[in-house]
C-alpha cells in the first residue's frame, strides 16, 4: 500500500513542481523553443532512469511492444504543454488554471471510464461529479 501512496505523492509533486515552471517561463522566451528544452531535459532523465528499471528484453523487442497509445501521449503531452504555457501567457492565474482544467479532464473522463473502460460508478463517485460540475461553475464565475 505504500507504492500506491508513494505513486500518487509523485504524481501530485510532479504537477506542483510542473504549474511552478511553466508559470515562470520568462515571456520572451518562443514556447516551442522552451517545450524543446524541457523535453531534452525529459530524455536525458528518462534514459538515466533505464538503469533504475533495466530492460526485461532488448530495446527492438521493447518498441515492438509500442501501440498508437505511446504516439498519442506524445501528442498529448505537447498539446498539455503548449496550452498550459499559452494560457499562463494570455493572464490565467496558476491557482484556477490547474484546476479548471483538471477538473473539466475529470469530468470528461468519468463517463469515459464507465462506457469505455466499463469501472463501476459508485454513489460517492456520482456525488464526487456533481460536485465538481458545481465547483467548476463557481470557480469560473
Amino acid at each position: 500500500m505504500k507504492m500506491f501512496y508513494a505513486t500518487l505523492a509523485l504524481t501530485i509533486g510532479g504537477n506542483v513542481l510542473y504549474h511552478l515552471a511553466q508559470k515562470s517561463i520568462p515571456a520572451g522566451v518562443h514556447p516551442l523553443v522552451s517545450i524543446v528544452a524541457s523535453y531534452m531535459t525529459a530524455m536525458v532523465l528518462t534514459l538515466g532512469g533505464l538503469f533504475l528499471f533495466p530492460l526485461r528484453d532488448p530495446i527492438a523487442v521493447e518498441i515492438g511492444r509500442l501501440n498508437w497509445a505511446s504516439l498519442a501521449l506524445g501528442l498529448s503531452i505537447v498539446a498539455v504543454e503548449l496550452g498550459f504555457l499559452l494560457a499562463y501567457r494570455m493572464g490565467w492565474r496558476i491557482s484556477l488554471a490547474s484546476v479548471t482544467s483538471n477538473t473539466a479532464v475529470a469530468l470528461i473522463l468519468l463517463p469515459t471510464s464507465v462506457f469505455v473502460f466499463r469501472e463501476r460508478l459508485s454513489p460517492t463517485n456520482a456525488l464526487g461529479f456533481l460536485l465538481c460540475v458545481v465547483g467548476l461553475v463557481l470557480v469560473t464565475r
